[in-house]
């Protein structure tokens, strides 16, 4: 089969399309016939190895222990593990693999695997998983957000920004998406109650306001972002895209958050999501009922899928990046 490999951490240039073996399948996993796949911050970091805490998390420490690229994955069963009880040959489905979805085909466990909305493309279905499940733990479980609250998005206009924003009306806030001035318009077309251009004032600017805080992935100091929160508000910091070194990369302030917390009324959060079905069947009950629209900016094909990452690195996606097989 066709696949995105590499064989050592890089830019996109050590991306090639090859010839590989099918991957196999355990008890519990099924192989999907790939239809779509997302592309999210994570690819780039286990394609780049950085920072190097991705490589001592269990991703191989010289080289990628996977060697093809992609995580979000939507396509047609094509084959069940003796253990499967969930899912059967020819469901439409998304969510995670573990064999690297750039690919004709991935193998992925049933847990991590749900059936496809309805009302969705396939190139719609691909770019939730990880995205939507994140923006999902960040609003739900993480920033306990409840009717009536004010919630600020930062990176709204994103991958997780763009589900944070619908999510968290869904639930009844009243919505600020931070983005900038060429995003503006499709902040307000996901359903932002407000936007602030980030080119143009602070997200401070008007003092302490916003209950919960969605930060996805900025730079901003934690003194920041906790002077435009409420004295007993909740920061929710998701993904780690900026400064930090070549060590911890962005992630240092999800480390730091919860420390902070300790001597502060607020409340101060890193959110490492979960892959979990739950998280899925939740999101497609949302996507089938019209409360959250996968927002997609550009679609590859397959051969193209280093020219995806370059353009995801760009910072100039417009929602979510896609890969078509």
């Amino acid at each position: 089969m066709k696949a995105i490999t590499q064989h050592r951490y890089g830019s996109a240039d050590v991306l090639h399309l090859e010839d590989v073996d099918m991957p196999t399948i355990g008890d519990d996993e099924v192989l999907i016939s790939v239809r779509a796949a997302g592309v999210d911050p994570g690819v780039w970091h286990l394609m780049s190895g950085e920072p190097y805490l991705v490589r001592a998390m269990g991703f191989g420490l010289r080289t990628p222990k996977v060697p093809v690229r992609g995580r979000d994955v939507s396509g047609v069963v094509d084959r069940v593990g003796a253990s499967v009880t969930r899912l059967t040959v020819g469901d439409e489905v998304f969510g995670t693999c573990e064999s690297g979805s750039f690919a004709e085909y991935a193998s992925a466990p049933e847990k991590q695997v749900a059936i496809k909305p309805a009302n969705t493309t396939f190139e719609q279905a691909a770019a939730v998983p990880i995205s939507g499940a994140t923006a999902l733990q960040a609003v739900r479980d993480s920033g306990r957000v409840q009717p009536g609250q004010r919630v600020l998005v930062i990176g709204a206009s994103g991958g997780v920004g763009s589900f944070a924003v619908q999510i968290a009306k869904a639930f009844g806030a009243t919505v600020t998406g931070v983005c900038t001035t060429t995003k503006v318009d499709l902040v307000r077309d996901l359903g932002a109650d407000h936007v602030i251009d980030y080119t143009l004032a602070d997200i401070d600017a008007d003092g302490a306001q916003y209950d919960v805080i969605i930060d996805t992935g900025g730079n901003r100091p934690l003194s920041t972002l906790r002077r435009a929160l409420t004295p007993q508000g909740t920061l929710v910091v998701v993904g780690g895209e900026h400064g930090g070194g070549r060590w911890l990369g962005g992630f240092d302030r999800q480390f730091r958050a919860p420390l902070a917390s300790m001597f502060a009324r607020q409340r101060l959060t890193g959110l490492v999501a979960k892959e979990r079905v739950a998280d899925l069947d939740v999101l497609r009950g949302l996507i089938e009922a019209g409360t959250v629209i996968p927002t997609i900016d550009r679609c590859f094909p397959l051969a193209a899928a280093p020219d995806a990452i370059r353009y995801l690195e760009q910072g100039h996606a417009r929602g979510k990046v896609v890969v078509t097989v």
